[in-house]
């Protein structure tokens, strides 16, 4: 346990906890029904801050706001400790006690995260150390000795930073400007690589829309890390304008090559804006695609990510 402790000490990154931080976690803790519930909601909260703070002096933007910790009703009804990271997604922070040798992982946080940061608190709430964190977790109790150090997760975001996609402009979709990567279904068919047989096998995955207006079909091979059997994943978009400059926008993730099903598990996600979770689907053993459909204004922005285990790909739009 000597040399545990140790190798933490090496690489915790000391911080101090506010009195402003503490005034809000009390504030939190004192909406709470149960002493043991405030206790929780008090550590998330502070955790949180705490990571908040880190990040904002290296420049990594956040937003507290859109966090379900910041969210009175989440706070009540689950043991959530997230912050909300523009362009990325939710960061779950998870606090714990100086002499703790494993930190408590609710299953409910164990998807829809870009990773696991650990936060040491002390008993007087004066002093926290960031431990480090994890890229994923799949128990209830992580051991300590399994966490990477904090600089190594600055590193985690920069990998996830450069599998963001330059912004989509779905509007210049509408003038026929597409960007290269973004292909149509036709031009996909008549490639010569034979990876790319399956995905069009037939017109009939694509439901027919029930109004006159134009739609617009792009597809993309998303070879960024989800690869299964040495063959890409195909992100297919189909928009078509509606009234009020509202435009309505569909999703469709499909395997290609011989792959008849999608990987069971994979995930396809919209983030809004502030990188919260607003629409998900999630493959099931005998999915071939699977789809989400959603409308938004002009100049709204919205992020797509396709996630299998712990590797995924993001890709950014505006309206």
């Amino acid at each position: 346990m000597t040399n545990t402790i140790y190798q933490q000490e090496n690489f915790a990154v000391p911080l101090p906890i506010t009195q402003a931080a503490r005034k809000i976690a009390q504030n939190f803790a004192s909406q709470q029904p149960t002493p043991e519930k405030a206790t929780q909601v008090k550590l998330n909260t502070i955790a949180v801050l705490v990571v908040h703070e880190y990040l904002q002096m290296m420049d990594i933007p956040t937003n507290l706001t859109a966090s379900d910790s910041w969210n009175p009703v989440m706070r009540l009804f689950a043991d959530v400790a997230d912050l909300a990271m523009p362009s990325f997604g939710s960061l779950e922070c998870r606090p714990v006690s100086t002499f703790d040798l494993t930190c408590s992982v609710p299953p409910e946080t164990w998807e829809e995260r870009i990773a696991y940061v650990v936060v040491q608190i002390d008993e007087s709430l004066q002093e926290a150390k960031l431990l480090g964190f994890v890229p994923s977790v799949a128990t209830e109790e992580l051991p300590l000795t399994q966490l990477q150090p904090p600089e190594a997760f600055i590193e985690h975001l920069g990998r996830l930073q450069q599998s963001i996609a330059t912004i989509v402009n779905l509007r210049q979709w509408f003038a026929g400007i597409f960007e290269s990567s973004w292909q149509s279904l036709a031009a996909l068919a008549n490639s010569q690589e034979p990876t790319l047989a399956f995905a069009f096998r037939g017109p009939e995955i694509f439901e027919q829309q029930t109004s006159n207006q134009p739609v617009t079909r792009r597809a993309k091979l998303l070879d960024l890390g989800i690869q299964i059997a040495d063959t890409p994943l195909m992100l297919i978009v189909e928009i078509s304008p509606l009234p009020d400059q509202k435009t309505s926008i569909r999703l469709q993730l499909h395997p290609t090559s011989n792959q008849i099903y999608l990987p069971q598990g994979v995930q396809l996600t919209v983030l809004d804006e502030a990188g919260a979770v607003f629409l998900e689907a999630q493959a099931r053993s005998a999915d071939n695609y699977i789809q989400l459909q959603l409308r938004g204004d002009a100049g709204e922005k919205f992020s797509v990510r396709v996630a299998l285990n712990d590797i995924s790909i993001t890709e950014q739009f505006t309206i």
